[in-house]
C-alpha cells in the first residue's frame, strides 16, 4: 500500500504538534504552523469574462496596479487557453480534464436534446472526476470558496459537496452585483448558498466583488488558529453582465472613454505591440457587419456607450482594489510569502448583442430595470459590453466569449510565488486551464489518484500537465509529442497544435469589409505566429496540414466523447 506524500505531511504535522516538539510561527501574528509543515497556501483567483487586453500589465488604460505588481513579480502567461464559456472552463479548472468528460460538455443552460442525460453532459461537475478542493481537503488543507460556482445548482452538486469546508457562492451563471439578487432572467431571484444552505437574502451592503473578497478573508482568519495551510478559490462574478458598480467606482472613469471604442482599440493594439505581446505587422479582427463606427453614432448614442464602458472599467478596477486588500491582509497575518497565487479569466469578454434573438432576456430587461443614462451601473440597471467595446478589450483576437476563435479561448493569466517562481518574466509557452490543477497539486505535494478509485468511486485521470518546470525555470513541461488542444461548444469546434489552429463554425461569422472568415460547414486553417486574429485562411495553400488537423479533431472528439448538438442554441 502506498501512502501519498500529502498524508505524510499531514501525519508529520499532527505528530509534531501533539508531541510538543514545538511550533514555528510564520510571523508575529496569531496563526502558527506545526513544525515541518511548510506547504504553501494556494489562492486561485478567477475573473468572469475579462478580456485579453483589460489589465494594465497587458497595456490597458484601466488601473490595475495590484494585479500588475503580482504579474510582474511572477510569470505572465501570454498564450493561456480556456474554454469559450464559463462553466466548461470551471469544470476543467477544478478537474484537470476536458469539460466533455467532467460533466459540462455543454453549458447546462444550452444542453441540446440529444446531449441531455449522456455521460459528460450532466450539467454539473460530475463525480467521475476528483475535484481539486476534494484533494486539498483530503491532504489536510482548509478549503474555502467565495464567488461564482456555476457547476451545479443543488446541495448535492454545490461547493460544499465537492470539498469546500466553507463557501459563499453564487450558484448560477451570473446575476446583478448588488443585494437585490437581480437574476440574469427573472422573475425568480438569483440563487446563492452558504456552506450548502440556500440563502433567502444577501447582506444589505452586498457588492459582489467586495463581499466575495471580505468573506474569503473571514474564512482565512477563522481557520488560521489551527495552523493548517489553506486552499482559497476566489471566483469573482465581475465583470460579467449586467454591468454594475458603485457610483464612486464609476466616477473614477468619467470621460475617459468619450473618444470611443475605435480610438480605444487602436490605443490598446499599439500598447500590445509596444510591450511585445503581438508583432508589429499584426492586424486586428475586423468590425462585425452591422455594427457602426464610433463617428457614425449620434451624440446621445456616444454618451450612452461611453457610460457603459465607464461601468465596465470600474468593475475591473474594483477587482484590482479588492485583490489588493486581500494581499494586504495576507501580509498582515504573515501568510503572503507562503501563498501561491494564480489569476486568470474564465474566457474572453462577453461581447454578444445579448438581446438579439433572446426574447426572454429582452422582455426581462424591459420589465426589471431602468436603463436610463443616469441609472447605468445602478442595482436596477441591466446593460452589457457589446461587440465594439468587446473588440477593443480583446484586440487583436478573433471574436469573443462563446466562440472558439482566439478571442473566446485565450485569456489573461499569471502565477505568483516568489519563494519558488522567479519574477519579472512572461512566457509564450502554450498552457491551458487543464494544467492549473496538476501544477497546484505539485506545488502542494499532493498526489492525484489517477484513473481508479477515489473516495469510494471510480475517477478519471487528469489530462493537464504540471507547469512547475516552466514556472520555476528548471525544465520543460512534460507534454507528449504532438500534443494538441481541442474545443467544442454548441457545435463550434477548434483544434490547436503548435502554431496552427483549425476552426469550424456551423454558421456565418459575417464581418464588414472582408469575406466571412468562417463559411457554413467549412473548416478554416490559420497560423497564429503571423495571424493571431485568424483572418487569413490557409486551407487551400496547406492541404496536408488541413488534413492532419482534421484527423486531430476526429481524435479529440472520440477521446472526449464529444456529442455534437442536434439543435443549436443560437449563442
Amino acid at each position: 500500500m502506498t501512502i501519498c506524500k500529502c498524508y505524510l505531511y499531514t501525519l508529520l504535522s499532527v505528530l509534531l504538534f501533539v508531541s510538543g516538539c514545538g511550533v514555528s510561527p510564520l510571523s508575529d501574528s496569531q496563526g502558527v504552523r506545526p513544525e515541518g509543515d511548510e506547504r504553501p497556501n494556494v489562492l486561485l483567483i478567477v475573473a468572469d469574462d475579462l478580456g485579453y487586453a483589460d489589465l494594465g500589465v497587458y497595456g490597458s488604460e484601466i488601473q490595475t496596479p495590484n494585479l500588475d505588481r503580482l504579474a510582474n513579480e511572477g510569470v505572465l502567461l501570454t498564450q493561456f487557453y480556456v474554454a469559450p464559456a464559463c462553466s466548461p472552463t470551471r469544470a476543467m479548472l477544478l478537474s484537470g480534464t476536458d469539460s466533455h468528460i467532467a460533466g459540462l460538455g455543454n453549458m447546462a443552460e444550452l444542453m441540446a436534446p440529444n446531449q441531455k442525460g449522456q455521460p459528460g453532459y450532466e450539467g454539473y461537475l460530475n463525480f467521475q472526476v476528483a475535484a481539486m478542493p476534494e484533494l486539498f481537503k483530503e491532504a489536510g488543507y482548509h478549503t474555502f470558496m467565495t464567488g461564482k460556482w456555476h457547476l451545479g445548482m443543488t446541495e448535492a452538486t454545490g461547493p460544499a459537496a465537492r470539498g469546500f469546508d466553507k463557501s459563499f457562492a453564487l450558484l448560477p451563471s451570473g446575476a446583478g452585483h448588488f443585494g437585490n439578487r437581480l437574476p440574469i432572467v427573472g422573475p425568480d431571484k438569483a440563487k446563492y448558498s452558504e456552506d450548502g444552505e440556500a440563502l433567502a437574502t444577501l447582506p444589505e451592503d452586498f457588492y459582489s466583488t467586495r463581499t466575495f473578497t471580505e468573506r474569503l478573508i473571514d474564512y482565512i482568519d477563522e481557520g488560521k488558529e489551527e495552523g493548517r495551510p489553506f486552499f482559497g478559490y476566489l471566483a469573482y462574478s465581475a465583470p460579467h453582465w449586467p454591468l454594475q458598480a458603485p457610483e464612486e467606482s464609476i466616477a473614477k472613469y468619467r470621460g475617459k472613454y468619450d473618444a470611443g471604442y475605435d480610438v480605444l482599440l487602436e490605443k490598446r493594439l499599439r500598447r500590445l505591440k509596444e510591450l511585445g505581446f503581438v508583432g508589429q505587422e499584426v492586424e486586428t479582427f475586423p468590425r462585425l457587419r452591422g455594427e457602426s463606427a464610433w463617428d457614425e453614432l449620434s451624440d446621445e448614442e456616444q454618451r450612452y456607450q461611453a457610460r457603459i464602458m465607464e461601468t465596465y472599467a470600474a468593475m475591473v478596477d474594483d477587482i484590482d482594489v479588492y485583490v489588493g486588500k486581500l494581499i494586504d491582509h495576507l501580509k498582515s497575518i504573515g501568510e503572503y510569502d507562503n501563498t501561491l497565487i494564480v489569476f486568470q479569466s474564465d474566457n474572453g469578454p462577453e461581447a454578444h448583442n445579448l438581446d438579439h434573438g433572446w426574447e426572454a432576456l429582452e422582455n426581462w430587461v424591459e420589465d426589471c430595470c431602468n436603463n436610463s443614462f443616469e441609472n447605468i451601473g445602478a442595482p436596477d440597471s441591466y446593460v452589457w459590453y457589446g461587440p465594439n467595446w468587446g473588440q477593443a478589450g480583446n484586440t487583436p483576437l478573433r471574436m469573443f466569449k462563446g466562440y472558439v476563435g482566439e478571442g473566446g479561448v485565450r485569456a489573461p493569466a499569471f502565477f505568483h510565488f516568489p519563494k519558488e517562481i522567479p519574477g519579472d518574466s512572461k512566457t509564450s509557452e502554450f498552457a491551458t486551464v487543464k494544467d492549473i490543477m496538476p501544477t497546484l497539486l505539485e506545488f502542494a505535494g499532493i498526489d492525484h489518484p489517477g484513473e481508479g478509485a477515489f473516495q469510494g468511486r471510480e475517477v478519471v485521470a487528469m489530462q493537464g500537465h504540471s507547469l512547475v518546470p516552466l514556472l520555476t525555470g528548471k525544465g520543460e513541461v512534460d507534454r507528449p509529442p504532438n500534443d494538441y488542444m481541442g474545443w467544442e461548444l454548441v457545435g463550434k469546434r477548434a483544434i490547436r497544435q503548435g502554431e496552427w489552429t483549425f476552426v469550424y463554425v456551423p454558421y456565418h461569422e459575417v464581418i464588414d469589409g472582408v469575406l466571412p472568415v468562417a463559411e457554413m460547414d467549412k473548416w478554416q486553417l490559420y497560423n497564429l505566429t503571423d495571424d493571431p486574429a485568424q483572418i487569413h485562411d490557409l486551407s487551400e495553400s496547406h492541404p496536408e496540414k488541413r488534413a492532419a488537423m482534421l484527423a486531430l479533431w476526429d481524435d479529440y472528439a472520440e477521446r472526449n466523447n464529444v456529442i455534437l448538438p442536434d439543435q443549436l442554441s443560437g449563442y
